[in-house]
């Protein structure tokens, strides 16, 4: 090699070997990151529908009480969705002990029931579990028959 020719070779700068392989790390890098935000966004609109869809459910079942299913204290269960959703539904007496003896007596005019619906579905997690409990009130007909 003559002199000018080193001098030409100098000049030019190119990446080495060391280079291509830290930049090819750094952007694998980059996009298994990508990839796992991607995934874990997906995941969580799939949890919003799925929950929202237990919430539907559940909002359809409790109306139901008291048209369908009778306000009678016990213990039902079920499924929605061809087994995709699992429910259980409690129902009991409500006893507020602070308030309990103005509350009329069983069977003499209205009872008040608390309702509990449980849902799960999925591996049933904590994240996959809707709870919800409200109160239902059963009158009594003028023929001593009960009503919704």
């Amino acid at each position: 090699m003559t002199r000018g020719h080193r001098q030409a070779w100098r000049g030019r700068r190119g990446y080495t070997l060391i280079e291509v392989i830290v930049a090819f790390a750094v952007l694998g890098l980059a996009l298994s990151l990508l990839l796992g935000t991607l995934s874990n966004g997906t995941r969580q609109v799939r949890w919003a529908a799925d929950a929202g869809r237990a919430a539907m459910h559940a909002r359809s079942l409790l109306d139901d009480v008291g048209l369908g299913l009778p306000v009678a204290p016990g213990r039902q269960s079920g499924t929605f969705d061809d087994g995709r959703y699992r429910w259980t539904l409690e129902i009991a007496l409500f006893v507020d002990s602070d308030v309990g003896p103005l509350l009329p007596s069983p069977g003499q005019g209205a009872d008040l029931f608390e309702l509990t619906l449980a849902v799960d579905w999925g591996a049933a997690g904590p994240r996959e579990r809707l709870r919800l409990q409200t109160l239902r009130l059963r009158t009594a007909d003028v023929d001593g028959i009960q009503g919704p």
